[in-house]
């Protein structure tokens, strides 16, 4: 790549893929449409250690991806290996069940970026197939412009400056929650997270992968670690029990209870070095706080 080619990438499209081999076809065949035209956009995408094919039909796509394939299967650290390979001045995250709806998406992310220094990531709008909103706690209620806690992992953009900065993804988080501690350090960083709710990324929600014993462990240790970290005490110690109360009913839900158990031991155990927030900084953290409360999750439901 000579050196007005890569004058020329703004954006940088990143993916991982984990044995969905019917779903990276589909997603390569999105993004082969839209930039059909393009020649400020790459491709990156990371292969997991897929053992189903991917592995080998990545490969093929050579000419026009840029792949990265790994013996394993590193979880989101997988990503960050293909975060320090990207040219693009903006990143535009994606999973291999992911792609955006059409050019104006791709547009209108590097115009926000381009004109509102402000502005540290743009959180896309996350649809189904069929273009409907899919509700998330990380995304404003009213699916109108404005600020963000945070954004969904599966359709989001941010400086590549500021991630590199950051630090990447948090590689020991292995999966589930990393996007909150993205948020809190853009945040930090003081950046603000961008909805854009035409900036459009369907999620086609594969189901392979997601296995129940998952579904308790991370979220359950992940989410208590960002407590410990950033949260003060008593206030810590009720979102801790908050937090355990939840994983609990999940666990039960699935019968992981050793998952589950495991999760506990990890989650208070492991060394957290304190980064307690600000007032100011937890204010901005109302609806995490929301969601990990068993009050506050009572009263919404009554």
């Amino acid at each position: 790549m000579d050196k007005t080619e890569l004058a020329q990438t703004k954006l940088s499209i990143v993916f991982l893929n984990y044995n969905r081999l019917t779903e990276t076809r589909y997603t390569l065949a999105q993004l082969s449409r839209l930039l059909e035209h393009r020649q400020d956009v790459e491709i990156i995408a990371v292969d997991n250690g897929s053992q189903d094919g991917t592995k080998e039909f990545l490969q093929t796509q050579k000419d026009w991806v840029q792949v990265v394939s790994l013996e394993n299967n590193l979880g989101i650290a997988g990503l960050n290996v293909g975060f320090k390979q990207t040219k693009g001045e903006y990143l535009l995250v994606l999973d291999d069940d992911s792609h955006p709806v059409d050019n104006i998406t791709l547009d209108r992310i590097i115009q926000c970026l381009d004109t509102r220094p402000d502005v540290g990531v743009v959180a896309c709008r996350i649809e189904s197939i069929k273009g409907q909103p899919t509700y998330t706690w990380h995304l404003p209620e009213n699916d109108a412009p404005g600020t963000s806690m945070a954004f969904v992992g599966c359709g989001f953009a941010i400086r590549r400056s500021l991630f590199e900065k950051i630090g990447w993804y948090p590689g020991e988080f292995f999966i589930y929650q990393n996007e909150i501690e993205v948020a809190i350090q853009v945040m930090r960083h003081h950046y603000k997270i961008y909805y854009d709710p035409c900036c459009r990324v369907v999620h086609r929600q594969s189901p392979l992968g997601r296995t129940n014993w998952r579904q308790v462990y991370y979220p359950t240790r992940n989410t208590i670690w960002l407590i410990r970290r950033y949260f003060p005490f008593p206030m810590a110690a009720y979102l801790i029990a908050s937090r355990l109360f939840f994983g609990f009913l999940r666990a039960l839900q699935s019968f992981e209870f050793s998952w589950y158990y495991r999760a506990v031991l990890d989650a208070l155990h492991t060394p957290i070095e304190p980064q307690v927030l600000s007032p100011a900084q937890q204010k901005q953290l109302t609806t995490f706080w929301r969601q990990n409360s068993v009050l506050h999750q009572l009263i919404e439901r009554l």
